[in-house]
């Protein structure tokens, strides 16, 4: 798997300052990039803005800043996923009725094989299988099969290739759900990369890329509680019924705000949903 960051908006801080900018002034969006192109805003203000904007979870000027991606050697299950994502984003993809794939391997086409596999102790079927679905591909585009007609044979497990173009508000919903460890692995790691080529060019938007239990997304579990319960996660962050109960039980004791709860809060109120007594 390969994945690049080709090209992003010029400055995508700066573009997210004006768009926010002209949501909470009454200047004008001339008179905005007229303070910027002449300094009056330093490049820490406009961080420190940014950053503050982003907590409160107003969304549409991310859709302003773009990133274009060149992706590689996934497999066609992955774009089948991946496809899914249907809002501020566009795919360009290899396609399978044009190219003839006839694959590095003298005997069988390239493909993308899961560890897990391996580790079941199949791979010499796996791979006897994909040898079997060469020779029969080859053998139809060799009779004169047309590509799009020969490639029905091809598997799940042939590899594609992207390039896409993506605004920030759409990678961040496919950060939230394709991070999260229920994620299939293969997608889960190629957002990982894209998370890697973003923090490698404009880190202050970069670790805003969290599954959507991250500190700087909702901050708790959404899923099911048998998901909760066997995600590694779950030791440092809450699940939503716990989140809820923590508040009702906070709110009728003592009033006070959720910036005052402390960890055993969160304890309390698991002990409180799991047994139905107040934990000693």
């Amino acid at each position: 798997m390969d994945v690049v960051l080709i090209d992003l908006a010029t400055d995508p801080l700066t573009k997210l300052y004006g768009a926010y900018r002209t949501c909470y002034t009454p200047k004008t969006p001339r008179e905005v990039w007229d303070d910027i192109a002449a300094g009056i805003v330093p490049q820490d203000k406009i961080a420190s803005f940014v950053e503050e904007r982003l907590k409160t979870g107003h969304v549409s000027p991310l859709e302003q800043v773009v990133f274009w991606f060149g992706i590689s050697g996934v497999s066609r299950s992955l774009s089948h996923q991946f496809v899914r994502h249907r809002i501020g984003i566009s795919f360009e993809q290899q396609s399978q009725r044009y190219v003839r794939f006839t694959g590095k391997n003298e005997e069988r086409l390239e493909y993308v094989m899961p560890e897990s596999w391996e580790e079941a102790g199949k791979k010499a079927e796996f791979e006897q299988l994909m040898t079997e679905i060469t020779r029969v591909y080859r053998e139809a585009v060799a009779a004169g099969i047309p590509a799009e007609d020969a490639r029905f044979v091809l598997p799940n497990a042939a590899p594609t290739n992207f390039q896409i173009m993506v605004n920030f508000a759409e990678l961040l919903h496919i950060g939230d759900l394709r991070l999260c460890t229920r994620a299939q692995w293969e997608i889960r790691h190629m957002v990982s990369k894209m998370r890697s080529e973003i923090m490698k060019r404009v880190p202050e938007l970069g670790r805003y890329l969290q599954p959507k239990c991250g500190e700087k997304r909702m901050g708790y579990c959404d899923e099911d509680e048998k998901a909760y319960r066997a995600c590694p996660l779950s030791a440092v962050r809450p699940h939503k019924l716990v989140v809820i109960e923590t508040f009702k039980r906070h709110r009728a004791e003592s009033g006070a705000p959720m910036r005052d709860l402390t960890p055993d809060d969160f304890a309390a109120a698991e002990a409180f949903r799991e047994t139905g007594a107040p934990k000693a």
